[in-house]
């Protein structure tokens, strides 16, 4: 029977460790490999609370993940940042990622926040504005402790215009700053006049008439544009072409309208219509509406913020409320521009993984054919492994976000930290890669896995609220 056994052709589960996998891989044996890790990393006393409490966490995780379903994001304005965000200061310099001190940032974060201080005519030159934050007379301080997301370095300041997106479902609203375009720019860490006069162009000119052209539509519901973006072949991270195409048609015949030079209205125009990534911020504004929601919610397992500062990756659980569990910022992975290669790359930064939070971008990889190479992920079955693989860390699926090319499934919603840490499977992340030293901008594209640290960390944390 045995011998029988043996001298037909095999079909593979391996289960555990993935060197074994491998090696049948690499002999042509089809295999199929399964993660494994014991409940709870292996800590009896978490995984004996779960076990007691799970009927509870589930329940309280149904709750978290109608609200990210029943969302409706509406555009509804741009307005300067310190006229909508509490407590903003013109001292005040917003930035991507959890809490981080001057001398522990990145190069491009130190680049941004010297272009920021003096984009606010606070110092003329670099070395005035080091001795400003040195100091202590320029305050720091994350974007999500004031309700609004940035991508890359994600500076926000005083006389920066954001866009405001409500959550017309339960009322909360979120702000996100504008999206610059490519080339030499703030978010990936340049400080030059080029960059400073574009930001002086946002405050006086794009964001008032972006306002008006907003009002002019009674409000723009984003949800709606993702969702037919996502069957279009945007994953709404690295590819942002038919939502931003399809924003384009709804603002531009209000800005026609505008009382206002044509020169200037052509200039707006031609920026918002050739900028492929100027969907990106609104998309990101619209995740933090939908997520802030679910802060506080008792014995939710579930992720509501994942964000980085190009030194360290945080991430924020709903029934730990505004608590940060942090790791080591990853790096990247994926395909540089001609020139460059990973030992100019910084690890990775952004507010923008509040995307992959409400079950885009890396976690919707199938989404997206095109994208795929683009990120270094293969081929298109790759993209659908990874996003099946982040359907193992889910806890739901979206109602309205769906998968063409796996016959119009929900994409994977709701990261639950339970199953990170059980199947030892991260978070995927579609991103941006900056060079390490500010001022030189974006180098590459790829994929980056979240910090293993930030989940166990956050699930001990977890486990101490069940108990209380």
């Amino acid at each position: 029977m045995s011998n029988n056994l043996l001298n037909q052709k095999l079909n593979v589960v391996n289960i555990g460790l993935e060197l074994f996998s491998q090696t049948l891989v690499k002999q042509d044996v089809p295999t199929m490999h399964v993660s494994w890790r014991p409940p709870a990393g292996g800590n009896k006393a978490v995984a004996k609370l779960l076990d007691k409490y799970e009927e509870r966490i589930n329940a309280a995780n149904e709750v978290v993940i109608k609200m990210y379903n029943d969302a409706q994001p509406i555009l509804t304005g741009v307005k300067p940042a310190h006229t909508v965000l509490k407590g903003l200061t013109k001292e005040t310099i917003l930035h991507a990622g959890p809490p981080i001190q001057w001398e522990d940032m990145c190069g491009p974060m130190q680049g941004a926040i010297l272009g920021a201080v003096q984009f606010e005519g606070l110092a003329e030159n670099d070395e005035k504005a080091v001795q400003l934050i040195k100091s202590g007379q320029i305050k720091l301080a994350p974007n999500h402790h004031h309700g609004s997301v940035g991508p890359m370095t994600g500076m926000i300041t005083y006389h920066m215009p954001v866009f405001e997106v409500r959550n017309e479902t339960f009322g909360n609203v979120a702000y996100c700053s504008i999206n610059e375009g490519l080339g030499k720019v703030m978010r990936f860490g340049a400080n030059d006049p080029e960059v400073i006069e574009r930001l002086i162009w946002f405050r006086d000119s794009l964001g008032p008439a972006l306002d008006q052209a907003i009002a002019l539509c009674g409000g723009i519901n984003l949800k709606v544009i993702m969702a037919q973006a996502v069957a279009m072949g945007d994953e709404m991270h690295q590819r942002n072409i038919a939502a931003s195409s399809l924003f384009a048609r709804k603002i531009c015949p209000q800005i026609a309208q505008l009382t206002m030079d044509n020169d200037e209205k052509a200039k707006i125009t031609k920026f918002i219509c050739n900028n492929d990534q100027f969907f990106l911020n609104l998309a990101m504004a619209a995740g933090k509406s939908i997520t802030d929601p679910a802060k506080g919610i008792k014995d939710s397992s579930i992720v509501t913020v994942m964000c980085r500062n190009g030194t360290e990756f945080g991430v924020k659980v709903a029934a730990t409320g505004e608590e940060w569990f942090t790791a080591p910022a990853n790096m990247p992975e994926g395909l540089y521009f001609p020139g460059f290669g990973p030992e100019d790359a910084n690890p990775d930064m952004g507010d923008s993984a509040i995307i992959e939070v409400i079950g885009l971008g890396g976690i919707a990889m199938a989404a997206s054919p095109a994208v795929v190479r683009f990120v270094g992920a293969g081929s298109q079955e790759d993209a659908v492994r990874y996003t099946k693989e982040m359907g193992e860390i889910s806890y739901a699926k979206s109602t309205q976000f769906l998968l063409a090319t796996m016959n119009f499934e929900g994409v994977p919603l709701g990261i639950d930290i339970r199953k990170v840490v059980e199947t030892g499977i991260v978070p995927v992340i579609n991103t941006g890669m900056a060079h390490r030293k500010p001022g030189i901008g974006q180098i590459g594209a790829g994929v980056v896995k979240a910090p293993y640290g930030c989940f166990e960390k956050a699930l001990e944390a977890f486990v101490g609220k069940l108990a209380d």
